[in-house]
């Protein structure tokens, strides 16, 4: 990558609006020979039912209908990247157990796709997509553009991950004190509020103070769902 696209990359991390972020991703997929590109946080909360977010230039009748059909809890893409950090190609077999979804994206020109996941030291994960209406990807396309993909996700997740990811767990930007944390890390082992409160030499009312505030920073109901939540944002 040369100067000019590390400089649009950078533009990526910048407090514009999504419609330039947008600009900036389109244009560096056009670079690569691709019409579309999108990029997508899972949210590892809420357990129950996970959400998803993103940027795409992708045809807005194709955002609609994925999100009036749900496709976010059954898309074999999105099951695939968090079983690899491998770049993958958009197959038959990759859509086998969801064939609709796979017929209305090519309706909507996603016919050929390429996808590579990204994680990031606190473990949070990011997919980029680029896709096309036509023209397969030849073993030769992917020998050539196989490092420059890889660079151009972990560039985008680098620059996009916690912005996004703000929008689906606003918890991700609690700031929990480092007692708060110590606390919670031992009632992650599994120790009592008592036990903490050897283990730290400090009472247990104050093991209990720390567990509420953090209850209050997390959002949570209970002390479990706060050692959760706080493991699933990577803040222990």
């Amino acid at each position: 990558m040369d100067c000019w696209r590390v400089k649009q990359l950078r533009m990526l991390a910048e407090p514009v609006s999504d419609a330039a972020v947008i600009a900036v991703l389109a244009e560096l997929a056009h670079e690569l020979e691709f019409d579309y590109v999108g990029y997508t946080v899972r949210a590892t909360l809420p357990v129950s039912r996970r959400r998803t977010a993103g940027l795409s230039n992708y045809p807005e009748a194709w955002q609609r209908l994925y999100a009036e059909r749900n496709y976010d809890q059954v898309d074999p893409v999105l099951d695939e990247s968090e079983r690899s950090v491998l770049p993958f190609l958009w197959t038959e077999a990759l859509f086998a157990a969801q064939p609709e979804l796979r017929a209305e994206a090519r309706l909507h020109g996603l016919e050929v796709g390429w996808s590579q996941a990204c994680y990031d030291g606190r473990g949070v994960g990011g997919l980029l997509t680029l896709a096309r209406p036509r023209d397969p990807i030849s073993p030769v396309e992917l020998r050539y553009k196989t490092s420059r993909m890889s660079w151009l996700a972990q560039a985008t997740h680098a620059a996009l991950a916690e912005r996004v990811r703000a929008r689906l767990v606003p918890e991700a930007a609690a700031s929990l004190t480092i007692r708060e944390l110590d606390v919670l890390r031992w009632t992650a082992d599994g120790h009592t509020s008592a036990e903490v409160s050897d283990i730290l030499a400090i009472s247990e009312r104050t093991v209990n103070y720390h567990i509420n505030k953090s209850l209050l920073k997390l959002n949570a109901l209970n002390k479990t769902a706060a050692v959760v939540k706080a493991v699933r944002l990577g803040l222990l």
